[in-house]
């Protein structure tokens, strides 16, 4: 098994290495500059956050001399490469807007752009060369998220996959072989860290700080490879299959590589939340919808048949923003009374909102029966069970925002413009021509690009 992987993932990395200076198939393209429009969204609305803010003036006052890339909050200061990684890192996955991957486990825009971005724009890439950079960066990262599927919800994906994915996106903005390629993402692996999934459930803030520190890594292992510092051929092996005792599926690293991109199977949010309790989301707003003369009162017990991914959200009285977005208990009875599931549903009001913190007592979670498979593993169905006997029932089999059902690009550039749009108006209409492909805004630099959006 060790070796057929070995001789795998060599190849990956043999297809990565020659795969930029090939052009991208339009679609893949597109969706690779609209995952760039929302992990940048979700890097400003984070930027926002107070801790988020601590953070980065911290980092701030620890940079060099060197301005060389941008971070993503008011002000657009540049500083250098290391510091704009880790800030937009802290940033990114804080408010729960950034997309996802969905065949695995997996948010490998997170992983990638923040060190990415820094060093395209510190080398003076081109936006259309980011956009490459991040599509095969992206799917040399998720198909090893593929490779390595964890067997049960112990590891967090952010802790397991942010230090892949940085140092793949290094080594390919610096136009590595696929040797030198290897050495860094090898090295790399050995520094991915045992951050628990239930780090997460309970509201440990650090969890956001694992994409900063997986950035920082990335970059590292990158330098050091360059030294002659890096991994062996079977260490990412010995790091999922061994240490972490993952199942492993060779076919992963290949299988229609070149030819069914991981960008278009990634998922967009519209709910601040864990991906797996959006379809108990959209449940709960369908029953909103048809419940006609019934008031909330009037509930007894709200009950949420769920995946084995939404049963691991159980906390009923989240102590911190970040356990309410992991909390199936909060997302429901929040969206119940307050009819979103935005932004404004995950604040330390609603934690201490009553209405709210009864509506969560009143939740039970039971599996899901008869699960089928993807894109409907992470099904919800909802039952109202009314002080009369009376019920209401909803189900959501697949939430909106995956390729099965995606969002339109209007939506995600409205989405945008909400996350963005208020620190940097020009931002929003800037990433959309970059979707549409215009020359004038794909041509340029991405330091001038910036430049003009920002």
């Amino acid at each position: 098994m060790k070796a057929a992987f070995i001789e795998k993932q060599r190849a990956l990395f043999s297809w990565a290495a020659a795969a930029l200076d090939k052009p991208l198939p339009e679609q893949v393209r597109r969706r690779a500059a609209t995952i760039l429009a929302d992990d940048i969204g979700a890097m400003v609305a984070g930027s926002l956050e107070p801790q988020v803010k601590a953070a980065r003036d911290g980092f701030l006052k620890r940079a060099t001399a060197e301005k060389s890339a941008t971070v993503f909050a008011a002000g657009a200061p540049r500083v250098d490469r290391d510091t704009a990684a880790c800030a937009n890192g802290m940033a990114i996955t804080w408010c729960e807007l950034d997309e996802g991957f969905r065949n695995a486990s997996c948010h490998a825009g997170a992983y990638t752009l923040p060190a990415l971005l820094a060093e395209c724009e510190r080398l003076g890439k081109t936006t259309d060369q980011v956009l490459r950079t991040l599509a095969v960066a992206y799917e040399v990262t998720t198909r090893f998220a593929l490779a390595f599927p964890f067997p049960t919800f112990t590891v967090h994906p952010h802790a397991a996959w942010a230090t892949i994915g940085a140092a793949t996106g290094i080594s390919l903005a610096r136009g590595y072989d696929a040797s030198t390629m290897a050495s860094a993402v090898t090295g790399a692996a050995t520094m991915t860290f045992a951050g628990p999934f239930d780090t997460a459930v309970e509201g440990s803030l650090v969890r956001n700080g694992w994409t900063a520190a997986g950035a920082w890594i990335g970059l590292r292992a990158a330098d050091w490879a360059e030294a002659g510092i890096g991994g062996g051929a079977g260490t990412i092996y010995d790091v999922f299959a061994r240490s972490f005792k993952c199942d492993v599926k060779p076919e992963a690293l290949l299988d229609g590589l070149g030819e069914r991109w991981s960008v278009a199977n990634g998922y967009h949010k519209i709910f601040a939340c864990c991906q797996y309790a959006h379809t108990a989301v959209e449940a709960t707003l369908d029953l909103l919808r048809r419940k006609g003369e019934r008031r909330l009162d009037e509930l007894a017990e709200i009950v949420v048949e769920t995946s084995p991914g939404g049963m691991a959200l159980t906390t009923v009285e989240p102590e911190t923003v970040l356990a309410a977005k992991f909390s199936i208990p909060h997302a429901v009875a929040a969206t119940t009374s307050l009819g979103t599931a935005g932004a404004k549903a995950f604040t330390y009001d609603t934690l201490r909102d009553d209405e709210i913190a009864e509506l969560r007592r009143k939740v039970k979670l039971a599996p899901y029966p008869n699960l089928q498979p993807a894109p409907k593993d992470r099904p919800a169905r909802i039952t109202w069970l009314f002080s009369d006997g009376a019920k209401l029932v909803a189900t959501s089999e697949s939430a909106r925002g995956g390729a099965d059902q995606p969002f339109d690009e209007a939506t995600l550039l409205a989405k945008l413009a909400d996350n963005a749009g208020g620190v940097f108006p020009r931002l929003p209409a800037a990433l959309a021509r970059v979707i549409d492909g215009e020359r004038s805004a794909v041509g340029m630099s991405w330091k001038s690009f910036l430049e003009s959006a920002l």
